[in-house]
């Protein structure tokens, strides 16, 4: 999936990104959530997935963009 085919919740105009290097939230268009943000070693997850870690105040304009 191209990050052109995700709606980007989080980090527009807000001035801390550069070229999309910083923590966001996308939704793609059958409604799931893909997080960008740094990579994470709290534990060794199962094959196939990984974790990220990202801003408190990241997940809270996600959730302000939704309209949770």
């Amino acid at each position: 999936m191209a990050r052109e085919e995700l709606t980007r919740l989080t980090g527009n105009g807000n001035g801390t990104c550069n070229n999309d290097d910083c923590p966001n939230v996308y939704r793609t268009a059958s409604g799931s959530i893909v997080v960008q943000g740094d990579v994470s070693d709290a534990f060794l997850p199962p094959h196939g997935e990984g974790l990220v870690e990202i801003p408190e105040a990241v997940l809270k304009e996600a959730v302000r963009a939704l309209g949770w």
